[in-house]
């Protein structure tokens, strides 16, 4: 895995990102029995969890078991409960995503709407917001090795808050336009128009 360039790592973060709204959001539908329950989006949790353990703990173990000296790590306490924390971070937004298609789904059949109305603003809104929440954490918390909790705020220059918004309102903008172009697709079919019919025609005598 050395071997990879830190930009083929950035390549493949954002091809998981990127299609992990999309896909959590069928699996989670194909797994429904009715519509409106959740049995579906808890499988899809509990799918998602099975790939994180996966992923996540077995692949690790193995490695640290087997590796060489380098794959063994400092078992620091604040290692590993910031570690933790991200995990949880991690597992909470999964979690928001899949209820958040359903809420939006369920909100949009209430009011008599296509079901993707307000669907299609919750991968647009998430992937503009995480990269600003980021980026202004990191203006306050500046941990250091056996410091976790040093802070300290560093007045950005005119270049950060300009590129935070054009970067919220491009990734806004695309993934706004991509929902739209799948909701006009899977848009219901307006109803057939209803022919009402004329008088009898008068008969001789």
């Amino acid at each position: 895995m050395n071997n990879i360039p830190w930009w083929g790592y950035v390549i493949l973060a954002g091809l998981a990102w990127g299609t992990y709204v999309p896909i959590i959001f069928y699996g989670g539908t194909e797994l429904s029995t009715k519509p409106g329950t959740i049995g579906g989006r808890l499988a899809s949790i509990l799918c998602v969890g099975g790939a994180y353990f996966v992923l996540g703990v077995v692949v690790p173990v193995l490695i640290m078991s087997f590796g060489g000296e380098g794959t063994k790590p400092s078992w620091k306490s604040t290692g590993l409960v910031f570690s933790a924390l991200a995990g949880v971070a991690g597992a909470v937004g999964a979690i928001c995503v899949i209820f958040a298609s359903k809420a939006a789904v369920d909100a949009a059949k209430a009011e008599g709407v296509n079901p993707a109305t307000y669907r299609v603003y919750i991968a647009p809104l998430i992937f503009a917001l995480a990269p600003a929440i980021n980026t202004l954490l990191s203006l306050v918390w500046h941990p250091k090795v056996g410091d976790p909790w040093h802070f300290g705020f560093e007045v950005p220059g005119w270049k950060l808050p300009v590129g935070i918004l054009f970067v919220a309102i491009g990734t806004f903008l695309v993934l706004k336009s991509k929902e739209d172009m799948e909701a006009a697709k899977g848009g219901p079919k307006p109803p057939a128009p209803v022919v009402e019919p004329g008088p009898a025609p008068a008969t001789g005598s």
